[in-house]
């Protein structure tokens, strides 16, 4: 078993590119390898996948683990549907891509998203009218305090947008070991992003074609982080009352809104954001993308407290002038 690395340097840990360093960091290959760890690591404690959803803004006096568990297994199929379990190491967009392969379907909508998937079932990752808590059927993990193995069934995991108990303070001593999910062998294009109903013009797709056009409208609106360092959308949709929305269509008619349930509206976080006038402007060595404004970008040897003052200060413009607040997506640590 291997030690863990002490003075650990994270820049190619984070996709924002952020040079931090841990006091200690340690990478496991399997449960087992992770388990006999445990009682020997300093705390506190960090899991992280490819740190497409972290901004680091210091260093991390602790232990900084990291998943290369692998493994792509069908555990049962009956024609219809199979479940699959994953391991959290596996890079999530190879899983999407096996799975079209293995003639599985239904996370062809989130290829492309970087980072893994232990990351995936954590942040509730969603692109393009899917979801990944709609995939998933349990989560494995290892509580680092007792040393148990605990599964959580989806209903138990609390999914909601972009959302899991596991992002909860509480719920952080929970590490993410594989993921089981239920796939179809069924193959039925979901089209409801008005994008890709465009692309297609009518027609049936292949699950490879939806792949590639997801992919490619990924690549048409958010920098890759190998040359413009970034952690994809940083902010969350703001989900505010009916009532507050219809407000804000009569002073903003091309505002984009959609329906959240119980009498609540989304509104485009990219949109407020635009229209306060923020896309492709900066402060310092941290910018806001001069095609997606909900994305953040590294100018180039920016710090995270660079990146989260111009976040701040995003939002309170944001609220400032459309009285809607929004919130970070991406994990400050």
């Amino acid at each position: 078993m291997a030690d863990p690395i002490r003075g650990h340097s994270l820049l190619s840990h984070n996709t924002f590119a952020i040079d931090v360093k841990a006091d200690w960091f340690f990478e496991y290959g399997s449960e087992e390898e992770l388990l006999a760890a445990l009682p020997r690591l300093e705390r506190p404690l960090l899991n992280i996948g490819a740190g497409s959803n972290l901004l680091f803004c210091s260093d991390f006096h602790g232990t900084v683990l990291h998943s290369a568990i692998p493994g792509f297994e069908i555990l049962s199929d009956d024609g219809e549907s199979a479940e699959v379990r994953a391991g959290a190491g596996l890079n999530w967009d190879s899983f999407v891509e096996r799975c079209i392969a293995n003639g599985l379907y239904g996370a062809e909508n989130l290829s492309g998203i970087p980072g893994e998937v232990g990351a995936s079932a954590v942040q509730n990752i969603g692109a393009y009218g899917a979801e990944v808590c709609r995939l998933i059927s349990e989560v494995r993990t290892v509580d680092a305090e007792s040393g148990e193995i605990r599964v959580f069934k989806a209903a138990e995991c609390g999914y909601a947008y972009r959302d899991s108990i596991f992002k909860r303070p509480e719920n952080k001593r929970y590490i993410v070991t594989s993921v089981v999910f239920r796939l179809s062998r069924v193959w039925k294009p979901n089209l409801g992003y008005r994008a890709l109903e465009q692309a297609f013009e009518g027609r049936t797709p292949s699950a490879a074609e939806v792949r590639e056009a997801v992919i490619a409208l990924r690549d048409s609106k958010l920098p890759d982080p190998k040359v413009l360092g970034n952690a994809g959308s940083f902010f969350v949709n703001p989900v505010v009352p009916g009532p507050r929305a219809d407000t804000l269509s009569l002073l903003y008619p091309d505002m984009p809104r959609y329906s959240a349930g119980e009498g609540l509206v989304k509104l485009s976080a990219a949109w407020l954001i635009d229209n306060a006038g923020w896309k492709g402007q900066s402060i310092g060595r941290a910018g806001v993308y001069e095609k997606q404004p909900l994305v953040l970008v590294n100018l180039g040897g920016a710090t995270g407290e660079e990146i989260l003052n111009l976040a701040r200060t995003i939002i309170a413009d944001v609220y400032d002038k459309f009285a809607v607040e929004l919130s970070m997506e991406v994990n400050r640590i």
